[in-house]
């Protein structure tokens, strides 16, 4: 059966949606436009459930998505707010959870919001599934939660752990609960690519790198929303999936973008690494690879590892580490300028 349903994932993976009910958290989000687009195009889902705290996004997004207006829903809500959350996912099939705070100086000046938001945030979804007998629930992670250093990525690891052993708690009413998780979107905000373009473009004198040393993993929004639509046609309930992306020092993105600008090191910022991990080496005893991503298993008893092992999926060894440094696919400018042809909305 797996196997089966690794390969429509690999192929189709769009097709999971036809006829179902999509409740997706942070659903105005960059991240959230996106996927309900991809779904809208791509799949017959027969309804989107949008649930965010922001009303003018909802508001552009209803007249962004007027000609689907039948199959859309919009729900004014937080996160922290349990009871909210269980209202808007009645009668919902997949449950996509995208919304947290996400900033990390902002989590660390305001780690108590953090929390609610990203941890207290994460139990509400998992008993609002539970609640009303969600198939599917699929957690959006960051790199930011292998081996953390700063305040988001610890919450963003608790998250991680509550969706992960969430599926001790479903019994008889079968909800499954998995987690992605891949690094920096091309073009996000926040990112160090708007950055550059904005200075660039106001005429600065050079391009501020916090460490020459630094690496990082990039993935475009479009290959994000693929990735986590694949996870969810593939899930069986406590997997960590992390996609194979393409690394890049950053010299070398800044070099690209103004090659003649020269950079200058300011010094590496509070809660910021050097390399991005994605697949710590003491999980790489549960670590299986596929053709495009890696599988971190959870450690259940009950969780059939022979059935992703009959699918082609292999071990990694021990001691594996998916780092941004240590990454066997790197980005040059050619390939960069392609990836930064996709912007986000």
């Amino acid at each position: 059966m797996l196997g089966i349903q690794l390969m429509s994932a690999l192929s189709d993976p769009y097709r999971e949606f036809d006829n179902k009910s999509v409740l997706v958290t942070g659903g105005t989000g960059s991240f959230g436009r996106r996927f309900i687009r991809s779904l809208l195009n791509r799949s017959n889902v027969r309804r989107v459930v949008v649930y965010s705290r922001d009303e003018f996004k909802q508001y552009e997004m209803q007249e962004q998505f007027r000609e689907h207006a039948a199959v859309m829903r919009f729900f004014i809500g937080d996160v922290r707010d349990g009871q909210r959350l269980q209202l808007a996912a009645r009668e919902t099939d997949i449950i996509v959870h995208s919304a947290a705070l996400k900033q990390v100086p902002a989590a660390e000046y305001n780690p108590f919001e953090a929390i609610r938001t990203n941890i207290i945030g994460a139990e509400n979804v998992v008993h609002a599934a539970l609640n009303n007998g969600i198939e599917k629930v699929l957690a959006l992670s960051t790199d930011k939660a292998a081996n953390p250093i700063n305040l988001y990525g610890a919450t963003k690891l608790a998250s991680d752990k509550i969706f992960v052993a969430a599926n001790n708690l479903s019994g008889s009413i079968g909800t499954r609960f998995s987690v992605v998780r891949y690094g920096n979107v091309v073009g996000s905000r926040g990112s160090v690519i708007p950055l550059f373009r904005r200075m660039i473009a106001e005429g600065a004198d050079h391009l501020p790198i916090t460490d020459a040393r630094m690496t990082r993993f990039w993935i475009t929004l479009q290959q994000g929303v693929d990735f986590v639509a694949s996870s969810i046609a593939m899930m069986r309930g406590g997997e960590i999936f992390v996609p194979k992306i393409p690394s890049m020092r950053m010299t070398d993105l800044a070099a690209c973008m103004a090659p003649e600008l020269p950079i200058r090191e300011i010094g590496i910022r509070p809660g910021e690494k050097l390399h991005e991990v994605m697949v710590t080496d003491d999980d790489s005893r549960l670590t299986l690879e596929l053709p495009d991503r890696y599988v971190v298993e959870p450690a259940f008893n009950f969780w059939e590892r022979e059935t992703y092992l009959k699918s082609g999926a292999k071990s990694v060894a021990e001691g594996f580490r998916y780092a941004s440094d240590t990454n066997q696919d790197w980005l040059d400018g050619d390939r960069l300028k392609r990836l930064m042809a996709e912007t986000i909305e």
